[in-house]
């Protein structure tokens, strides 16, 4: 055999090679290779694994999620409703358990008032949503801190609970959901302090700082919920918002009694919030393969206006990076197999009954008090409970009112305590005033509680007008002379 002909064999045997393992590599993933010009295949090691993909071979990464409910109380049911209906919707939708972290009280599916003991419903015609939901964070563990410890996967900062906390990658997707009472800069949570916008605003910088987290979408049901965001919320940390409200009203319960719908007639408390509801009932009617958050969002927020009636429902609110809103809602909630013929869009329904977050403890307790035996003892108590609470707020009120007019004279008080910053202003210049002067104001006049959280604004605007300690001080003492009595926050904590 000739040199030419042995050159012309081994020529066609490298390119037979080369034609059998580019068959072969064009099968499963693999990298480029300069030396041939075919793709080389990858040998993985058993431990590797591979990131999961959807159907388009896109990576979607770990899907985390934290739920949070910030209050107690049976008066405050709905909150807590809300939460596990949201924990059902993405364990349905694939989320896994370990990938899932539930802040919540846990002390409504066992109350004495809850007429389906170990159930609880975020629906009038709904099923259980409380069974299978995870109990990471009862009780006293429910606090801003661990909320915190949780979102930066620190788990040596965790106090109590199960230690999840979310250990996401940069690859990771992350969905926040909280529902609660809040107030101007502030986020209501059954165990003091309150979470403050921006202790929580440098948290998710940290996050993002860390390579925690591709993408965040956050879902927030409070009233005044836009203040926590407005003016501070970056748009470069790859994290889309939603809010209930816009930052100067109030957000909505909703399946309450004496309303349309209502719940069952046993029930007397609310058994939702009208944007949480929105969402879910939204996320359970499409498939989210589908829906964009775009879409998603522009339904809740037609909803959650009651259909443009203002004056029964709030301005569903949007911040940081808009861009995300292209994205389907599965890459955050998941899919549910069940939904797939369903539609990408729907008529929502129709108007709905509603109340003031912060009048619902009231509502509750005139419900009970109507369905309580007449001239009983229970009776009398429910009354007591009504006729001392209206006194707290009648006592808030009052000397936030004698607070300012010391401060700032009669004439400018209210103008000064109630003026709104333009939009794309923070609330306060500076926050840790902010705190120092909610301290000074409880010490003296007792409590904010859920309902005087309406007054952080004023509390922001006497940071803002520079007023002393010293002068907030005088003001405290001379208008509340130690009133705090159970009230007091020795006995319930300091909001700050």
């Amino acid at each position: 055999m000739g040199r030419l002909d042995a050159l012309f064999i081994c020529s066609a045997l490298l390119l037979v090679l080369a034609a059998c393992l580019e068959a072969r590599g064009a099968s499963r993933p693999g990298r480029p290779d300069w030396r041939f010009g075919f793709t080389e295949p990858v040998i993985r090691m058993p431990t590797e694994g591979e990131e999961a993909v959807d159907e388009e071979g896109q990576g979607v990464g770990t899907r985390w999620a934290v739920l949070v409910a910030g209050s107690s109380g049976y008066g405050n049911y709905r909150h807590q409703a809300d939460v596990c209906h949201a924990y059902q919707i993405l364990k349905k939708g694939g989320l896994k358990e370990e990938n899932i972290v539930v802040f919540m009280y846990d002390d409504i599916a066992t109350h004495q008032l809850n007429p389906r003991p170990g159930v609880i419903i975020n629906h009038p015609k709904g099923d259980d949503v409380y069974a299978g939901v995870p109990k990471d964070y009862t009780g006293k563990n429910v606090t801003a801190a661990n909320l915190y410890a949780v979102l930066l996967g620190d788990k040596s900062a965790v106090k109590g609970g199960s230690g999840k906390v979310v250990s996401s990658k940069p690859n990771d997707r992350i969905f926040l959901y909280y529902s609660d009472h809040g107030g101007p800069g502030v986020l209501g949570m059954p165990n003091m302090p309150f979470l403050y916008a921006m202790d929580f605003i440098n948290v998710l910088k940290k996050k993002h700082a860390a390579k925690g987290y591709k993408e965040m979408i956050i879902y927030v049901e409070a009233c005044e919920s836009g203040s926590v965001f407005e003016g501070i919320m970056p748009k470069d940390l790859d994290i889309y918002v939603t809010t209930a409200s816009n930052a100067q009203e109030s957000s909505f319960g909703t399946y309450c009694p004496g309303m349309e719908p209502p719940p069952p007639p046993e029930y007397i408390t609310c058994l939702g919030d009208l944007y949480s509801i929105a969402w879910m009932e939204d996320s359970e009617s499409h498939n989210l393969k589908k829906e964009t958050i775009k879409q998603q969002y522009q339904s809740v927020k037609q909803r959650t206006s009651n259909f443009n009636n203002y004056n029964a429902g709030s301005h569903v609110m949007e911040y940081g990076n808009q861009s995300i809103k292209d994205e389907r809602l599965y890459l955050y909630q998941g899919f549910d197999p069940a939904t797939v013929n369903f539609p990408p869009n729907r008529v929502p329904p129709k108007y709905t009954g509603i109340v003031n977050q912060r009048d619902a403890d009231l509502h509750f307790l005139w419900q009970m008090y109507k369905k309580t035996e007449n001239n009983s003892e229970k009776k009398k108590e429910i009354m007591g409970q009504i006729s001392s609470t209206m006194r707290h707020r009648i006592h808030l009120d009052g000397s936030i009112e004698m607070i300012g007019a010391l401060l700032f004279g009669p004439e400018k008080s209210s103008s000064v305590l109630n003026a709104a910053r333009e939009p794309g202003l923070t609330l306060v210049d500076d926050w840790k005033c902010l705190k120092s002067m909610v301290r000074v104001f409880e010490t003296h006049c007792g409590s904010l509680t859920q309902y005087g959280m309406k007054h952080m604004r004023a509390f922001a605007n006497i940071c803002n007008s520079r007023v002393t300690r010293e002068s907030m001080e005088e003001a405290c003492a001379s208008s509340c002379a130690g009133d705090g009595g159970l009230w007091h926050p020795s006995n319930l904590g300091y909001s700050a």
